[in-house]
């Protein structure tokens, strides 16, 4: 039997006397809540450039398949650089810690390149407007993924305890869930009305300048929230391993729950990321259903019940493990979306009307709200299982290397959903809209229906069924992290004995 096996059966011996001591390292809960809204404040950037292809080709006047193809490139790019970051992070511990330094470097890259790129691009020369676009966003995926990695690789040292680990999803989804009510409605209900069209300028000056101000709040409570936690001393065992590039290959090959992660949250992602892009979201409600208000009306209604099914969900997935809660909430959310579509095929859609309360309307919204709320809740139970990959990557090999660990996720998980605006640039140029994109006043064809479902429907179903498929063969159940926290638990009081009596030797 080898030593990992024997760690494990007396981890596994020792587990319930070591949990009623209660020597899990955890996080307060307002630390927990603190620390999510990092990634609100990422997503609210997130949600600025997802309607850059907007400004791209309406306001500073390049071509719809050319800025589709700018972004893709672009975010292949991003996925590059991540591991390289990822590196950076894990030799970094400074005064300030391994990730507060990167969390206010993300801020303020993405701060600035936003502000240039939406107040000057259309203001530049014609000849140098692409590669100025170029440019800037590429430097603003650079501070995204700043930022984004923090979320990732931080909550392996904010708390060990797997069963608070998805606390940070409740918080999280629950801010996400109001961010996704106020964004749609500020853009669809405030900005669109105020401006006249989404090609407008000045629409994103004011959306730039109102993003970098509540980002700038969310980031230092993400800072504050982590203070405490990032320290030497919580970093893996207690002991230093020097990560290099060649560990991340060998990490890549001999982590068999990072690559089926990997393959479940990435191909998720695609799906999300068409589902939930702007232009889709224009050819749902303003083409199809013929009412893009709705849209933002939705998104409040649907405010409360996504924080709910966050909380329950979240809650669940604390008692039965991440793995099994992610499993069962992804399969609720098949049902429902293929039942959503059901409702849209055999319907008459234009009849769908807050004032008119006919079964079609009733359906489609307790759809649409009950599948939003198990959508957000699916894509958010997957950061949980990060630290759980990586504190399994501690168990097998002695290497703590958060950041490479949520990096390289975040290389693939890129990789695969650089692929979103080219899917719907591609999709919408095959029902004749190569030069424009779809817009509020456009008129509706069967074939844009049939182009809408296929990105707001078909898509994710097919993502999720991938995602079952890779979480069957996915180890870290509840029981299985127990051991390991516990193996990882007396890894690090022997470290801290050694260290004892080697500082008694010399003293001696």
């Amino acid at each position: 039997m080898d030593d990992q096996n024997k760690r494990l059966i007396s981890a596994a011996e020792q587990r319930q006397t070591a949990t009623e001591e209660g020597d899990y390292r955890r996080a307060k809960v307002w630390q927990m809540a603190f620390f999510s809204t990092n990634n609100t404040a990422t997503n609210i950037f997130m949600f600025l450039m997802m309607n850059v292809a907007y400004y791209a080709s309406g306001v500073v006047g390049l071509g719809t398949v050319i800025v589709s193809t700018v972004i893709s490139g672009s975010r292949v790019f991003d996925g590059i650089t991540d591991p390289i970051i990822g590196l950076w992070i894990d030799k970094t511990n400074g005064k300030f810690g391994k990730f507060r330094p990167f969390i206010l470097g993300g801020y303020l890259l993405m701060s600035t390149t936003t502000a240039l790129l939406f107040f000057t691009n259309h203001l530049v020369p014609e000849m140098f407007k692409l590669p100025y676009f170029i440019v800037l966003y590429v430097l603003y995926i650079v501070g995204y993924t700043f930022q984004t990695a923090v979320t990732k690789s931080g909550q392996s040292v904010i708390t060990t305890d797997p069963s608070q680990r998805p606390l940070f999803s409740t918080f999280d989804i629950s801010l996400t869930s109001i961010l996704f009510a106020a964004v749609p409605m500020y853009l669809s209900n405030y900005l669109a009305p105020k401006y006249g069209s989404l090609n407008s300028s000045a629409l994103f000056a004011e959306f730039t300048i109102t993003a970098i101000i509540v980002t700038g709040i969310l980031s230092a409570m993400a800072i504050a929230g982590i203070w405490s936690s990032d320290v030497s001393e919580n970093f893996g065992t207690g002991k230093a391993v020097k990560i290099t590039i060649k560990d991340m290959v060998t990490i890549i090959k001999g982590n068999r729950p990072l690559q089926m992660l990997i393959l479940a949250a990435s191909t998720e992602k695609l799906g999300m990321q068409i589902a939930m892009n702007s232009i889709v979201m224009v050819v749902l409600f303003g083409v199809i259903i013929g009412d893009f208000s709705l849209y933002g009306t939705l998104a409040g209604v649907m405010l409360i019940p996504n924080i709910l099914i966050a909380v329950y969900g979240t809650r669940y997935a604390s008692k039965v493990g991440t793995r099994k809660g992610f499993i069962v909430v992804t399969q609720l959310a098949i049902l429902t979306f293929l039942g959503m579509f059901l409702m849209l095929w055999l319907g008459d859609p234009t009849t769908i009307r807050l004032g008119s309360w006919n079964f079609l309307t009733v359906s489609f919204i307790l759809f649409y709200v009950v599948g939003n709320g198990l959508r957000t809740l699916s894509g958010g139970l997957v950061i949980p299982m990060i630290p759980d990959v990586t504190d399994y990557e501690t168990h097998k090999t002695g290497r703590y290397a958060p950041g490479v660990m949520g990096t390289i996720f975040s290389f693939v998980d890129k990789m695969v959903s650089s692929l979103a605006q080219t899917v719907i640039g591609l999709t919408l140029a095959y029902v004749g809209f190569s030069e424009v994109f779809p817009d509020v006043n456009t008129t509706y064809t069967p074939g844009l229906f049939w182009a809408g479902m296929f990105l707001f429907v078909g898509v994710l179903v097919f993502a999720w069924i991938v995602a079952l498929t890779a979480m069957k063969f996915y180890p870290l159940t509840k029981e299985k992290m127990a051991d390991i926290q516990e193996d990882l638990k007396m890894r690090r009081r022997k470290e801290r004995a050694d260290a004892k009596k080697a500082s008694e030797d010399v003293a001696m």
